[in-house]
């Protein structure tokens, strides 16, 4: 066998590979729900290092909160393993989703843009009529918008806040799969992302740490409803990602400068870093693989 027989999905992310950036960043904000493409340093969202070899040929894809960060790497990747994918996104980041957008028409493939605000209900119906309309049907589902605002004392947590963090994290999951599993099939895969915040959840990140402490639920409990169906529910749990998230309210700015370096690997993860387990996850290979979380932490453990 040659040696270029065999294609590794990304580019070697060994530790001290210059081009994955190790804290301290500069201090930086942005108004929620902020750009990737403002970040100092930008994020690696596969733009040009992730590289497919065919495993979702065929599929049709919904990923939300697709235009940056973890939700933009997988639709990166899911293109260029062989998929059709919609994506959706608050109008405040068309910018980002344009240029992914423009990497997913460049593999030749269909890419479905849809924005909207997913705390509204009826939006979430109608975002996936759209996508099922356009895609031509519905294999593969991404929950992976979410809002993650810090407070570092209850009191001053409001009620509001709150609602807007369970209606994007928790409702929202709900109302996109409850409107999408009519058009899934035998065979199809329901992802969505959590976060190591599930399992060890941070003082200043109150609702957020619930949240996906829900969404973990969410995949083992729909996964046992649907396993006569033949659908597969998966979660996956982030640790700590370079993203816009983490600028734009996510984190306080001191800690945002330091995000990740606490964990073993000294740094924070690229987004293109967890693609290939979504990309399992959507596979016909992860046949067997349901009810179950994937941690992707830098070495803390979940």
């Amino acid at each position: 066998m040659s040696s270029d027989a065999i294609i590794p999905p990304f580019r070697s992310g060994a530790i001290d590979n210059p081009n994955l950036p190790t804290p301290d960043f500069p201090a930086q904000e942005q108004r929620f729900p902020g750009l990737a493409q403002e970040m100092t340093p930008q994020p690696d969202h596969g733009e040009t290092s992730y590289r497919g070899t065919g495993r979702l040929k065929g599929k049709r894809a919904l990923i939300t909160g697709g235009d940056s960060g973890i939700g933009a790497a997988a639709a990166i990747a899911f293109a260029r393993e062989g998929a059709d994918v919609a994506i959706t996104y608050l109008p405040d980041e068309q910018p980002d989703a344009d240029r992914v957008v423009a990497i997913i028409q460049a593999e030749g493939r269909t890419a479905i843009a849809i924005p909207g605000d997913l705390r509204e209900e009826a939006f979430c119906k109608e975002m996936v009529e759209s996508a099922v309309s356009q895609l031509g049907g519905l294999d593969v589902l991404v929950n992976n918008a979410g809002r993650q605002q810090f407070c570092n004392n209850l009191e001053d947590l409001t009620t509001q806040d709150f609602d807007a963090t369970m209606k994007t994290n928790v409702y929202a999951p709900f109302w996109v799969t409850k409107a999408a599993l009519p058009h899934m099939d035998k065979g199809a895969s329901i992802i969505v992302t959590s976060s190591v915040q599930a399992f060890s959840p941070s003082a200043h990140l109150f609702d957020y740490a619930q949240s996906k402490a829900a969404n973990v639920a969410f995949a083992q409990s729909l996964a046992k409803q649907l396993a006569p169906r033949g659908i597969r529910v998966n979660a996956v749990c982030p640790g700590p990602y370079w993203t816009a998230l983490q600028i734009s309210g996510g984190q306080p700015t001191d800690k945002a400068t330091e995000h990740g370096k606490s964990q073993p690997l000294g740094r924070p993860g690229q987004p293109v870093e967890i693609a290939p387990i979504y990309v399992l996850l959507a596979s016909d290979e992860g046949s067997y693989i349901t009810g179950e979380y994937f941690g992707s932490v830098g070495g803390g453990g979940l």
